[in-house]
């Protein structure tokens, strides 16, 4: 299964490429295939590259969709 996620734009480098937060991870990330983005902006990546801009609401939503599907810890 592949999967594309939101995150924040962190850092714009050299060479079409940023840094992006994933939820307090941060990673860096090609920007080849999008074009216009800035610091703060919530783009979709997968498998390294931002596909698209993400409207900032839409990009919360899913965001907090996924930390609802985190698995609940079991007690011992």
């Amino acid at each position: 299964m592949c999967l594309a996620i939101p995150a924040r734009i962190a850092q714009i480098l050299e060479n079409d490429a940023a840094i992006v937060d994933l939820g307090g991870v941060r990673k860096e990330i090609s920007l080849a295939l999008v074009e216009g983005v800035e610091v703060g902006d919530y783009v979709i990546v997968h498998v390294g590259y931002a596909l698209n801009r993400l409207d900032p609401e839409e990009a919360e939503k899913t965001l907090k969709l996924f930390a609802e599907m985190e698995p609940q810890s079991i007690p011992a």
